[in-house]
């Protein structure tokens, strides 16, 4: 696993009955790269996490913190 800190980042979603429901794209590197697929999505009781893959053909996690309304990323 990756050990590099979550970066701060861009990310387009569907909402559904809430925020976030499923990433579509997002931002890295300045280049938009569309999530191909959602391998895994988990909560914590501040958090909503995404491991996707992305049209780089890359394993991303992303994060969603409802407090601060920001996403981070990370490679893995």
């Amino acid at each position: 696993m990756n050990t590099e800190p979550l970066q701060e980042t861009i990310v387009e979603c569907h909402s559904g009955y809430a925020y976030c429901d499923q990433p579509r794209a997002l931002y890295w590197q300045g280049q938009r790269l569309e999530i191909t697929s959602i391998i895994k999505q988990w909560r914590t009781p501040e958090s909503k996490w995404f491991l996707v893959k992305a049209s780089d053909n890359i394993t991303y996690e992303i994060n969603y913190n409802e407090a601060s309304d920001t996403w981070q990323i990370q490679p893995v």
